[in-house]
């Protein structure tokens, strides 16, 4: 009280905040432990995309994917531990979502497949978790409840996670919804062309047809002379 009494109540807001900055920073950094992979590609017709990823034994892990743009929207995915055992496989998914906890140290592979499309090429997104998040605060070695500020930080830190996994899913969506829109604009073009291109053909067709109905028809005779 005696310091805050010398300093000021704007220097003292200033040590808050520098306060509240501090545990923020702490924040971003606890919150970047997490391993993360998070693409979008494209993928080809009659084509397939591996990719690979060390895990430790006892890590949880957690495999998220969605077909953004391309044909029906659907693709192949199979995933394998070190040894070639099948952890996971689906056929013709638009998405899905597959948690796992690695039960080996090694090399683990995960593909997208676009096989069985002759002509279609997809643009896939997926997100590869390896891990939890670490406690902002652990507990270990601490004799004391948090306090009010680092209870806001939590709070804040799960809010934020929450933000994140919601704009994601929102731009997905808007990047689907903004696929389809447009491949249903192109097909209302050329069917719009199609339709005007058959009204013309008819509408020549009825003019000659009407023509020929008012057409005078001349006979020629001819005689033979005798």
């Amino acid at each position: 009280m005696l310091l805050r009494g010398l300093l000021g109540p704007g220097a003292a807001a200033w040590s808050a905040i520098s306060g509240l900055r501090g545990l923020v920073l702490l924040l971003l950094c606890l919150g970047g432990a997490v391993r993360a992979s998070e693409i979008t590609f494209e993928l080809p017709d009659n084509a397939k995309q591996c990719f690979y990823e060390e895990i430790a034994q006892g890590t949880k892990c957690t495999l998220e994917f969605q077909v953004i743009t391309g044909g029906h929207y659907d693709v192949d995915c199979r995933l394998e531990d070190p040894d070639g055992n099948v952890l996971y496989k689906e056929m013709k998914k638009q998405y899905d979502s597959f948690t796992f906890t690695a039960s080996r140290n090694g090399t683990y592979k995960f593909c997208f497949s676009n096989e069985f499309s002759t002509f279609t090429h997809k643009t896939v997104y997926f997100d590869f978790q390896v891990g939890e998040d670490p406690p902002l605060f652990p507990s270990e070695n601490r004799v004391t409840a948090l306090t009010q500020m680092e209870s806001a930080c939590v709070s804040i830190h799960e809010a934020l996670k929450s933000v994140i996994d919601y704009q994601t899913h929102f731009r997905l969506r808007e990047a689907q919804g903004r696929s389809r829109a447009e491949d249903l604009n192109t097909r209302v073009a050329y069917w719009s062309i199609g339709e005007a291109i058959i009204l013309l053909v008819v509408s020549i067709g009825q003019v000659f047809l009407l023509k020929s109905f008012f057409s005078d028809k001349r006979t020629t005779t001819t005689r033979v002379g005798s």
